[in-house]
């Protein structure tokens, strides 16, 4: 409020000096005025007022001839090509229709118009005469347009310079995989990391490279780029590692060199015990070598870890010969790795009904708590209710719900030793526990069948 007050009290002093100063020129009296005099020749007084607009008027003459006089001058350096305000303008209007062109050459790209993507990136480039801003979108419209070997050039215009070294790299290699030159993508995957060592992308195209052409020493430290720059989970780089491990053990095995075969696949376990692959390998070579309490300790780290029927079948190929009874007890070591899992559940209820203990098993089951059956669920039903001698109508009603419950197209039956118990004797006996003594008391894998005098004989289990 003040502010305003203030500047309507200046504004009113100036209006009041200039009315004041008018006032005083135009009643000036007749002789008084300016004279002006030049050596011997003089000029008449000239009346105030006159005066002033005379200078006015000169001013403006002047200001007016400034202004022709800088027009000719930028004409003139507009023929001969110097920079004017002239050449400037023109520039200007270069850039807008560049900056217009280039926007409609992306826009194309986005909607897969090569045609009209390649020829608005070409007057992008001539309007902008902006090399660094024109080359990319130029090669990429190229490059949809079907013209390869132009996009190649302005890649490698693009890879020239330090800026756009990187993209300039990877549009290349992109052109290479495109064309199988494996060779050359890996060789520019090497230059595009080198270039940024943090990239996700070529990373993991250079770990499918080195994969494919099975270079696992190159594609584990690959792989360990990725960890140390946090481009992927922890553990997702022990599942690939794990893999990798277990490539190198199979080729080494291959080759004969088992201890070698020995030591990755161990190693491969120990770094992911979900890998049931590589934990069964190695504790398949492990228990070649009679390190079994060792092969024993990896499984029940993958049981921990990853509990399921593979695991257990590995777990049971260390003692292929035991009784059943024998093979429950082992497994209870097992188990209290994982004693709650679903796994663990199952896993007890199948060893109970190769020893006929089939409230045991039913028992089982209900610590599951399933809304939605599941088809291994569903088949250990089954055996529990042809080994209890129930009618056959309810055994065919389990095995048919089983085949549509979750998982019954694959794990529906988890352990082969219990065929036997699922399609009943062959021998034309009735059903039931007594029809059942003969079948393969075995666990999770096929093992020795339990006879009445307690002898063992192996058996092949249903293929």
């Amino acid at each position: 409020m003040l502010n305003s007050i203030i500047k309507f009290a200046v504004f009113i002093a100036i209006v009041a000096a200039l009315a004041f100063a008018g006032h005083l020129l135009l009643s000036a009296p007749a002789g008084d005025g300016v004279t002006i005099k030049f050596y011997n020749y003089e000029i008449p007084t000239i009346r105030p007022i006159t005066a002033i607009l005379l200078l006015t008027i000169l001013f403006l003459g002047l200001y007016f001839l400034l202004k022709v006089s800088g027009f000719l001058i930028a004409v003139i350096n507009f023929i001969v090509g110097n920079d004017s305000s002239l050449t400037r303008y023109f520039e200007r209007a270069d850039e807008r229709k560049g900056a217009e062109a280039l926007a409609q050459a992306q826009a194309a790209i986005a909607m897969g118009d090569g045609r009209k993507a390649k020829q608005k990136a070409q007057l992008a480039e001539r309007k902008l005469k902006r090399p660094t801003v024109t080359r990319l979108v130029s090669a990429q419209a190229a490059e949809l347009a079907g013209d390869k070997e132009k996009a190649r050039t302005y890649y490698r215009a693009l890879a020239d310079h330090s800026e756009t070294a990187l993209v300039g790299v990877k549009g290349l290699l992109r052109l290479a995989e495109t064309e199988g030159e494996r060779e050359t993508a890996e060789i520019l995957a090497r230059t595009a990391v080198g270039l940024k060592t943090d990239d996700k992308e070529t990373l993991e195209g250079l770990y499918a490279m080195q994969v494919q052409k099975f270079d696992w020493e190159g594609a584990r430290a690959t792989l360990g780029a990725l960890k140390r720059n946090h481009l992927i989970s922890a553990e997702e780089t022990a599942r690939r590692d794990a893999n990798l491990g277990l490539a190198q053990a199979a080729e080494a095995q291959d080759q004969g060199r088992s201890g070698d075969a020995l030591k990755l696949a161990v190693e491969a376990a120990k770094i992911d015990p979900s890998n049931r692959e590589a934990t069964a390998k190695a504790a398949k070579h492990l228990a070649e070598t009679g390190a079994t309490k060792q092969a024993a300790k990896l499984i029940a780290d993958a049981w921990k870890a990853a509990p399921g029927p593979a695991v257990a079948s590995v777990f049971a190929d260390l003692e292929p010969d035991e009784t059943p009874e024998a093979r429950r007890k082992r497994f209870e070591g097992l188990f209290e790795a994982n004693p709650d899992h679903p796994q663990t559940h199952y896993t007890r209820a199948e060893l109970a009904l190769m020893e006929g203990k089939w409230e045991e098993a039913r028992g089982e089951l209900r610590k599951l708590n399933e809304t939605e059956p599941s088809g291994r669920y569903c088949a250990i039903r089954a055996a529990i209710s042809r080994g209890e001698g129930r009618p056959e109508s309810e055994v065919r009603t389990w095995l048919v719900r089983g085949i549509g419950a979750p998982g019954g197209g694959e794990g529906m039956i988890a352990d082969a030793a219990l065929l036997p118990l699922l399609v009943g004797p062959t021998n034309g006996a009735g059903n039931g526990a007594a029809a059942n003594k003969g079948a393969p008391a075995a666990s999770t894998t096929s093992a020795p069948a339990a006879k009445p005098g307690g002898t063992t004989s192996k058996e092949t289990p249903a293929a």
